[in-house]
């Protein structure tokens, strides 16, 4: 536990000195190919978020130039994907932590369980469209929440989670962390277990 702590600290610490840095030049986006990965490597990272029980039977999604496009259909209500800095980076945490949207580095395997994919990923996709778009951190905050405000993306009205239990995570600037609290003031919280939970309080 102290481990985990400890880890959760250096990232929290190496992400603000990122946005430092990211404040004095002027942040942009790097080139989308930065982002990319070979599709074969991507399917097997995006199901190495759950048990191979469940992201053997799930849907898989991989990202393109055009965002996330369906790579095997699944039967099982799961949905795994490597979520990409723009896509997890905290909308509503600190400024500081939002430059996490240009780190072209960072790879976030998850699976989510069938009520998050209904009510969670039009989040993450809403999220990877204004990416993908070049939006500032700032301006994605503002999407979302107009998109909430217009009914554009559902609200969560049902408890739900995701796995994030893969050990080639890469979660920051620091490389490769385990799965810990890693944005504390998110809905989004992530628990010592490996998994992400949504409660029904948030929007």
């Amino acid at each position: 536990m102290k481990m985990k702590r400890h880890h959760c600290v250096l990232f929290l610490l190496l992400v603000g000195l990122g946005a430092t840095g990211m404040k004095a030049q002027e942040a942009k986006y790097p080139p989308l190919s930065e982002y990319m990965m070979a599709r074969d490597a991507e399917i097997a990272l995006a199901k190495s978020a759950a048990p191979q029980a469940i992201s053997d039977r799930a849907t898989i999604r991989v990202f393109t130039t055009s965002g996330y496009q369906t790579a095997h259909e699944g039967d099982n209500g799961f949905l795994c994907m490597v979520m990409r800095g723009f896509t997890v980076a905290p909308t509503f945490a600190p400024a500081q932590m939002r430059p996490i949207v240009y780190d072209s580095k960072l790879r976030a395997p998850i699976c989510f369980n069938p009520q998050a994919v209904r009510t969670v990923l039009p989040y993450y996709e809403l999220r990877t469209k204004l990416g993908l778009e070049g939006k500032t951190p700032d301006q994605i905050a503002e999407g979302v929440q107009a998109a909430y405000a217009k009914g554009e993306i559902p609200k969560r009205t049902e408890v739900s989670f995701a796995y994030m239990w893969s050990a080639d995570q890469v979660l920051g600037p620091a490389g490769h962390l385990e799965c810990c609290p890693l944005f504390p003031t998110m809905p989004e919280h992530h628990l010592p277990s490996g998994l992400s939970r949504w409660t029904t309080k948030w929007p």
